[in-house]
């Protein structure tokens, strides 16, 4: 419902009826192609190139707006951000499985999601969730096009390996995301991890990525033996088990350090 926004759309070049939807809402789209491309984030480094807002999202084609207030609730926060010089504001996002449930709500708070990317090597954050500042592309640059499916991954630790804030709108679910897809793209996503940190000279091997590693190895097996709904509760509580020993440690440190 909010009014000061574009939508730009960046099709592969689909034969499956897309063109025709999309022709059919041409008045509610700012700019749209139809042509194939080299993958995700050449699509999205296409869009940016036609966007002209301040802040930008980016949604695949099975990603929807929780809401239609979404926009409404989210800019006094994207307002309150600029003011601060912070290029990035991000929500949760809701995964939902083949049965149209819930499956789980991603998204904590920026200390523990900076930590898991800059020093952990891990993807604790869904980018379906995540305004990024026009401003963030012109500092650093935009998506390598060199990955399949951790291109945003890179993108946040050239931005913020050196430090920096962004803004966690507790509480605010931003987006809806399918999880399919998750068995094929587990192990391309800790390879991925692994060369954006490399290509930013951080360290690879840490022990959440050697376990995230075994993770992705194991998940085929355990998604046969106790089914969908019970891995995905699974990765739930070792995603908020992980929060609390990460913020737990940092209590403890902060505490010696007082003594």
């Amino acid at each position: 419902t909010y009014l000061n926004k574009e939508l730009i759309i960046i099709d592969g070049g689909s034969t499956d009826g897309t063109v025709e939807i999309i022709r059919s809402n041409q008045d509610k789209i700012t700019y749209w192609q139809s042509e194939p491309d080299n993958g995700i984030y050449h699509a999205w480094n296409k869009a940016l190139g036609h966007a002209s807002g301040d802040w930008i999202c980016f949604l695949g084609s099975d990603d929807y707006l929780w809401k239609n207030s979404v926009f409404e609730e989210i800019m006094p926060h994207m307002i309150k951000a600029e003011s601060q010089g912070i290029r990035m504001v991000y929500g949760q996002v809701a995964r939902i499985t083949e049965d149209g449930e819930i499956g789980c709500v991603d998204g904590f708070s920026w200390e523990y999601t900076w930590r898991s990317i800059i020093i952990d090597g891990i993807c604790t954050f869904t980018h379906q969730g995540m305004f990024h500042h026009r401003s963030l592309f012109e500092l650093y640059g935009m998506f390598d096009e060199s990955f399949q499916i951790a291109g945003d991954y890179e993108l946040l630790i050239r931005a913020f390996k050196e430090g920096g804030d962004a803004y966690f709108v507790d509480e605010l679910i931003v987006a809806g995301m399918q999880t399919g897809g998750i068995t094929t793209n587990c192990i391309t996503l800790v390879k991925e991890t692994a060369k954006a940190r490399q290509n930013n000279r951080l360290r690879v091997i840490t022990i959440p990525w050697l376990i995230s590693l075994a993770w992705a190895i194991c998940y085929p097996f355990l998604n046969y033996i106790i089914g969908g709904r019970n891995v995905r509760s699974l990765v739930n509580f070792g995603k908020r088990l992980v929060m609390y020993l990460s913020y737990r440690k940092k209590v403890i440190f902060e505490h010696k350090n007082d003594q």
